[in-house]
Formats: structure tokens, sequence, C-alpha cells
């Protein structure tokens, strides 16, 4: 049997020690609704949607230069969409003119075919942008399916 990953890593920089024990407090009642706590009716809908999701971590960020707040984002297991929601929403509250960028990359314990790629996220306060280098292989194979012979 192989096991199946998907890796991020990232720092999300806020503007002040608030927005960061905000951020850390979703993520922590995320957490515990993942082991079947019941979850606040503040907890922001937009997140709620995507609480199956949330395989990733969420820790706060000490090495940031003094003044500077931030939260580390990370995962071995996933939760790409779950991030990019958490993520605009936190854009949405404390950066609506900011933007985050970040890559994954998806590999196996063992050789398969169907295991290895990743992709990439711009995410605004307004919108998630992504694209998986599967999706990109499919763009490209359409391109070409178009093209001369002697041009492919």
């Amino acid at each position: 049997m192989a096991d199946y990953y998907t890796n991020f890593s990232l720092i999300m920089e806020l503007p002040d020690e608030s927005a960061k024990a905000y951020a850390l407090k979703l993520a922590q009642e995320a957490a515990s609704w993942r082991l079947d706590e019941q979850i606040s009716t503040d907890f922001p809908p937009s997140l709620v949607d995507v609480l199956e999701f949330w395989h990733f971590e969420t820790e706060a960020q000490g090495s940031l230069e003094p003044g500077k707040y931030g939260v580390w984002l990370h995962s071995g297991d996933g939760g790409i969409d779950a991030v990019c929601e958490f993520i605009r929403h936190l854009l949405k509250n404390f950066n609506p003119t900011g933007r985050v960028e970040f890559e994954w990359s998806n590999d196996c314990s063992k050789p398969r075919t169907d295991a290895y790629g990743g992709g990439a996220a711009i995410i605004t306060a307004r919108r998630i942008k992504s694209m998986t280098t599967s999706e990109w292989l499919q763009k490209q194979t359409r391109g070409r399916q178009h093209q001369p012979k002697g041009d492919q």
C-alpha cells in the first residue's frame, strides 16, 4: 500500500498581534471541530464549508522581524481548498488589498504514475486562483492537438 502526501508550508504575515490571535483562534476551533466538538455560531460561514478539508496546521510565527506578525500554515496531508479559503478570509478582514502566493507538492511513498505533481495558488480578498500541474499539462496537450504537425 502506498501513502500519498500533499505538502505545503508558508508564512502569512498579519498586521498585528490581535489579527494573529484571531487566526489562531479560528484554526483551533477548526481543529476542535475535527474532534467532534461543536463549532461556535460566530464561526465564519465561508470556513464552515471547508472544515472537512482542514488538514493543515496553523502556528504562531515568532521569528518575523520586530513589529511583524504572522502565522505558519503547513501540511503533509493536504487541505489546499481549506487553507486557500482561510487565507482569503484573513485577507478580507486584515489586508483587503493584499495577496498571498504559495505552491504545494504531491508525493507518494511508492512510485505510482498518478502520485506526483503539485500546484500553485494566488489568493486575494476577492478571489482564489489556482492551478495544478495536471491541469497545466492538460491545457498544453489540448493546445498541441490544434497545431499543424510540424509545430508540435
